[in-house]
């Protein structure tokens, strides 16, 4: 939970979004989210060892339902990790084509900690609004799985620890993002104009094999989420 100590500080600068803001993230909200499973894992869940995580999915509303993201070790070496998804939710909110979201965040430090806020929907439609790996400290990823394309976005406010604002527009033609009130990238090829997904919020823990594997001696991580909000056109 966000304390006076590490209460996010004022966002950048950023026009205002235009069109109607049609959802705003409640993580304590099991109307909007539902915690510790995802059809993006294999089965639902709890885990996905053929995506090099460590994750173990738990439904434990301290790891995910207060805007901290948490993973803590288990003994048989997994993780225990937060996930929430509006997959499946009372509501059953998706965005779609035209949207802008916006987020806040603050990086985790741990390596091996593995942050993201990402679209899902049938098998794929996915979207990074972003990842991070805190070995390499000043990286942002910035992905479209949809049509193929990404970015890996380096600033020097990035870095671990740091609260970091995002907005991205899922175009029909280009998905732009934004980074602490600076264009970041805009892919060129979009996200067509049928598209709608499901939206993921987690912290995975990574297995090593493309990033290191948490440090032997850590036993807990996380990364938070101030604000999240959608607008519609």
């Amino acid at each position: 939970m966000l304390t006076p100590e590490t209460q996010a500080p004022p966002p950048a600068s950023l026009p205002h979004p235009p069109g109607s803001r049609v959802f705003i993230a409640d993580f304590a909200s099991e109307r909007q989210w539902i915690a510790g499973r995802s059809w993006a894992y294999p089965d639902g869940g709890p885990t996905n060892p053929g995506d090099n995580k460590l994750d173990h999915l738990v439904p434990d509303p301290s790891y995910c339902r207060h805007g901290d993201f948490r993973a803590t070790r288990r003994p048989e070496g997994t993780w225990s990790a937060g996930l929430l998804t509006t997959e499946g939710s009372d509501e059953d909110f998706m965005v779609r084509t035209g949207d802008i979201l916006e987020a806040r965040v603050r990086l985790p430090v741990e390596h091996g900690a593995w942050p993201a806020i990402w679209t899902w929907r049938d098998g794929g439609n996915e979207i990074d609004l972003f990842e991070y790996h805190p070995n390499n400290p000043d990286v942002l990823e910035l992905s479209n799985h949809v049509n193929g394309s990404g970015h890996y976005y380096t600033a020097p406010a990035i870095r671990p620890g740091a609260w970091v604002d995002l907005r991205v527009e899922l175009r029909p033609e280009s998905v732009n993002w934004w980074v602490n009130g600076c264009h970041a990238f805009s892919d060129g090829v979009g996200v067509g104009h049928d598209w709608c997904a499901y939206l993921v919020v987690n912290l995975s823990v990574c297995a090593g094999q493309h990033h290191p594997a948490p440090d032997p001696s850590t036993s807990a991580m996380s990364y938070s989420v101030s604000d999240l909000r959608v607008y519609r056109p």
